[in-house]
């Protein structure tokens, strides 16, 4: 079996070593699995795009929608979630999570105040900022109930659907923002803002939700995670309005263990902040604790220079997670039935924790690739956050005797497969991770 495990750590350039360490028995194997730069297209982290701003020319796995509220309820009571869930699959989306906001009004958009709400009588006021729209009294008791019943319903048919991957508080505002800069008067009160954060945060229990300004009731939750859309620029610039500043001044700077933080890059500014100003990008990225860039991102600017390709790069491995693992420990052999243990060190080289509690499986897979048998662990990656973690457990495999190629996959609900990837020089099967070979005998 020595020769075994040797000659696949030859193949895979893994170091071994057959020295006990910890709780690592004297006659186990450790694996240290070369490392190397992680994937840049690992679910829920990285780009973000819109998928009608044109080509998108790097890798990225989830992708933006806005939708007005008139196209979800044309009719007062009838969704159009089935109509809607239809432009998700347009080609830029194709096998792409979903991150969304539903807006009223966008300037230099058609109103997304639904008709039936303006029949029934909700006041509108013109303004030409931004472009021009029609401003709706947010504060209408016939508008605070339709929103929130609508929250309901997207609670309802979002709140579990696997490819929902965030959602972001919208409705409120200028596109959905929170904010109708500078016509403030236009805002919504308060209370209005309470009774649209508690409809979210009832409708979504399992989302990790997002808001665009950590200010009054909003401010005040610790479970809620922020979007910044003007970053880098106005994430941290000295100013006491800006992104971060409005979250140390709430005391939710630390919101980002929890919940996700993201947002957009400055428009058209892609090359400046991956040019000369990458320094600041970094930085901000670091001190944010971002997750996400979208839906305007680097992604959507052409451009064949190394440095900027080579950046985008960095900074889609830096955001969010990324996970490495360092050391695999397991015996040599073990008898069909028998309990086995496994002890996974690794490290979070990203700036945030995976929000989602998707599970963690261990597989033996047989020279053809087929999956033998799984096995669930108990581990919740959410606690994996920057830095290390260290992870065991005992299992016992029910198999024929033979070696066995031993695979660790992090499941995506959505697809129903592994689908998180490592920052190390492994061969992937199907999705699986082949960290090691185990050998069962009778």
């Amino acid at each position: 079996m020595k020769l075994s495990i040797s000659l696949l750590c030859l193949y895979l350039g893994i170091a071994i070593s057959w020295l006990p360490m910890g709780h690592v028995a004297a006659d186990d194997i450790v694996i240290r699995p070369p490392i190397m730069d992680g994937p840049l297209d690992n679910p829920l982290k990285g780009w973000c795009p819109y998928t009608d701003a044109g080509k998108i020319h790097q890798p990225y796995s989830m992708v933006f929608q806005y939708v007005s509220w008139r196209e979800l309820e044309p009719v007062q009571g009838d969704f159009q979630f089935d109509e809607w869930e239809k432009t998700w699959d347009v080609q830029a989306a194709k096998g792409k999570h979903i991150l969304f906001r539903v807006y009223v009004d966008y300037p230099s958009l058609p109103s997304g105040l639904p008709d039936w709400l303006r029949t029934a009588g909700v006041k509108e006021t013109i303004y030409d900022d931004h472009g021009g729209g029609r401003s709706p009294d947010y504060d209408d008791p016939r508008m605070i109930a339709g929103m929130e019943r609508l929250i309901a319903a997207l609670g309802k048919r979002y709140n579990q659907h696997p490819r929902i991957a965030f959602v972001q508080l919208g409705l409120l505002g200028f596109w959905g923002e929170w904010h109708t800069w500078p016509r403030e008067k236009l805002y919504a009160s308060p209370d209005t803002e309470r009774r649209i954060v508690d409809a979210y945060n009832k409708a979504f229990p399992d989302k990790s939700l997002m808001v665009r300004y950590a200010k009054g009731y909003a401010g005040q939750q610790k479970w809620i995670g922020f979007h910044d859309d003007m970053f880098p620029q106005d994430t941290d610039n000295g100013k006491d309005w800006s992104f971060l500043a409005g979250l140390r001044t709430a005391n939710r700077s630390d919101n980002w263990q929890v919940a996700v933080v993201g947002g957009e890059m400055v428009p058209n500014k892609a090359n400046q902040w991956l040019g000369k100003d990458f320094g600041t990008t970094l930085t901000m990225a670091n001190r944010s604790h971002f997750t996400w860039v979208g839906p305007y991102c680097p992604a959507l600017e052409k451009s064949k220079d190394e440095t900027f390709l080579k950046r985008s790069q960095e900074l889609v491995r830096k955001m969010g997670y990324e996970f490495q693992i360092t050391e695999f420990a397991h015996p040599v052999q073990v008898k069909a039935k028998q309990s086995v243990q496994f002890i996974l060190k690794g490290k979070n080289l990203g700036v945030a924790p995976f929000y989602y509690p998707w599970s963690v499986q261990w597989a033996l897979l047989d020279a053809s690739g087929k999956v033998v048998t799984l096995q669930q662990t108990h581990w919740d990656i959410r606690r994996w956050k920057p830095g290390s973690f260290s992870e065991d457990i005992k299992l016992a495999f029910e198999v024929p005797a033979g070696t066995y190629r031993v695979g660790l996959g992090i499941r995506d609900p959505w697809q129903d497969r592994p689908a998180i990837r490592f920052a190390n020089d492994l061969p992937v099967v199907a999705g699986w991770t082949i960290l090691s070979e185990l050998t069962v005998v009778p």
